[in-house]
């Protein structure tokens, strides 16, 4: 990929100041890169392990804190 990045669509800046890739700009790209990035769509197929499976049981928790989230707010 050797367009520019846009803000907010291809990439954010986090609450430390860090630049934070999005999941649109990995779809883009096409495939994993295999460094563990945090909106990886691909499920981190090449991180080696044992860090993949800490990532992907993660990012289970975080989803499924999200569902919980959105549950008791339309209660």
């Amino acid at each position: 990929m050797n367009k520019p990045l846009i803000e907010n669509v291809d990439f954010y800046y986090d609450e430390g100041g860090y630049m934070v890739l999005t999941a649109h700009y990995h779809l883009q790209k096409g495939h994993c890169c295999g460094y563990g990035c945090r909106h990886c769509p691909y499920d981190f197929e090449c991180v080696p392990e044992p860090k993949r499976s800490e990532m992907l049981a993660k990012q289970l928790t975080t989803e499924e804190e999200h569902l919980n989230y959105a549950h008791q707010k339309s209660n």
